[in-house]
């Protein structure tokens, strides 16, 4: 077990346990008076669930780290098939929020599957791509994406442009990191891969009577302020004033004024401005760099992977976690459609947090992985060498 735990990627998990003890101090800062005020509940309601959920969660990462990549093989076929079977469930159990028929509650829990569909998804193409040594056809990349066009649709259908958006993504990102030949085919659908998601936006943004009235206001973005009394303007205006009262050195820890409920559901998609506003531009900063650390240890695993499984399971892990933090920030800052994204460590939502854990877990499994491999080589190297 020693011997395991030595070749963990050092960096990697010291800043997601900052991040992860950050993110804890966090949402009981953003939730205790909502917890109190919104939902009647003591100050420590949330941050109870947060913790219980992170507890779970790393005993879970914990066993993960012995289970060998290879093994997964057969389970993330059966996972495939049982994200899809719980989406289409959602169509009659699931509880309607914000809209969106999302999750199912569980014993006082929300249960989002579409969050367990990316988890699902990664480590699906990670096992469908890895047992090839060469993409030379273009159904070897593309039917193994067939599971996925399938989730992405029902996820679209719950509806959840934000998390279809995210699916399609990390979808992307495996995608362009498979080492294909490069022929003028493979040249072409990642031309076409690229202008079809240009295309998607374009439509959203000039078509809006295929969404629903709340989505359909989410893509007025612009001037969230000139729109204040509108739901989005409300939220991101509001955004606004937090990062403004925060200013260089922030007011100090639990002193926030915009989550006495101006910034409606703080401790989650707006956790942000409520860090900058008490911790200050200084301290949103240090976030920033935090995760610019994390995103570069994931990569270095990705690359220095010994098996195309482990880069695969990195770099999907790294396009999770870079598309939440992009998207999250996006519309926080309104340079892109708000979409109700969760920022990674830091705000509320057991689903996510619990699948975040799992993806390290599964990405420190490929540290683990690729050192064992590059020693039992170098063994194989001396050995044969005095022979």
């Amino acid at each position: 077990m020693k011997n395991k735990l030595r070749k963990l990627d050092i960096p990697l998990l010291l800043v997601s346990i900052i991040l992860l003890a950050l993110g804890l101090v966090m949402v009981f800062s953003s939730s205790s008076i909502a917890a109190v005020l919104q939902y009647n509940q003591t100050e420590y309601y949330f941050f109870k669930k947060q913790v219980i959920v992170v507890i779970g969660g790393l005993i879970i990462a914990f066993f993960l780290l012995f289970f060998k990549t290879k093994n997964y093989s057969v389970l993330s076929r059966l996972f495939i098939i049982g994200a899809i079977a719980s989406l289409l469930s959602l169509r009659v159990y699931g509880t309607v929020t914000n809209s969106a028929r999302s999750w199912f509650r569980i014993f006082g829990f929300s249960l989002q599957p579409s969050e367990f569909a990316k988890t699902f998804i990664i480590l699906y193409l990670a096992c469908a791509y890895g047992n090839r040594k060469k993409f030379t056809h273009v159904a070897d990349v593309f039917i193994p994406l067939v599971p996925c066009v399938v989730i992405f649709g029902l996820v679209l259908m719950e509806p959840d442009l934000g998390t279809a958006a995210i699916i399609a993504f990390i979808c992307m990102f495996i995608f362009f990191s498979l080492p294909v030949q490069k022929n003028r085919v493979m040249l072409v659908l990642k031309g076409i891969t690229i202008l079809g998601g240009i295309a998607a936006l374009f439509m959203l943004q000039n078509n809006l009577d295929m969404l629903t009235e709340s989505q359909a206001s989410r893509l007025h973005y612009k001037e969230p302020c000139k729109r204040y009394l509108e739901e989005t303007g409300y939220q991101v205006c509001n955004g606004y004033i937090a990062i403004h009262n925060g200013g260089l050195w922030g007011v100090g820890l639990g002193n926030s004024t915009q989550k006495y409920l101006y910034l409606p559901e703080a401790h989650t998609d707006f956790i942000f401005p409520i860090i900058v506003e008490e911790l200050g531009l200084i301290g949103g900063a240090i976030i920033l760099l935090l995760y610019l650390l994390l995103l570069y240890r994931i990569l270095v695993i990705a690359r220095n992977a010994t098996s195309l499984r482990g880069s695969i399971i990195a770099f999907g892990t790294f396009g999770y976690i870079f598309t939440h933090i992009a998207v999250n920030m996006g519309g926080l800052l309104a340079l892109i459609p708000l979409t109700g994204v969760p920022l990674p460590f830091l705000s509320y939502g057991g689903s996510f947090m619990l699948n975040l854990l799992i993806l390290l877990a599964l990405t420190q499994r490929v540290s683990i992985e690729s050192k064992e491999d590059i020693y039992q080589r170098e063994v194989k190297r001396i050995v044969g060498g005095k022979a």
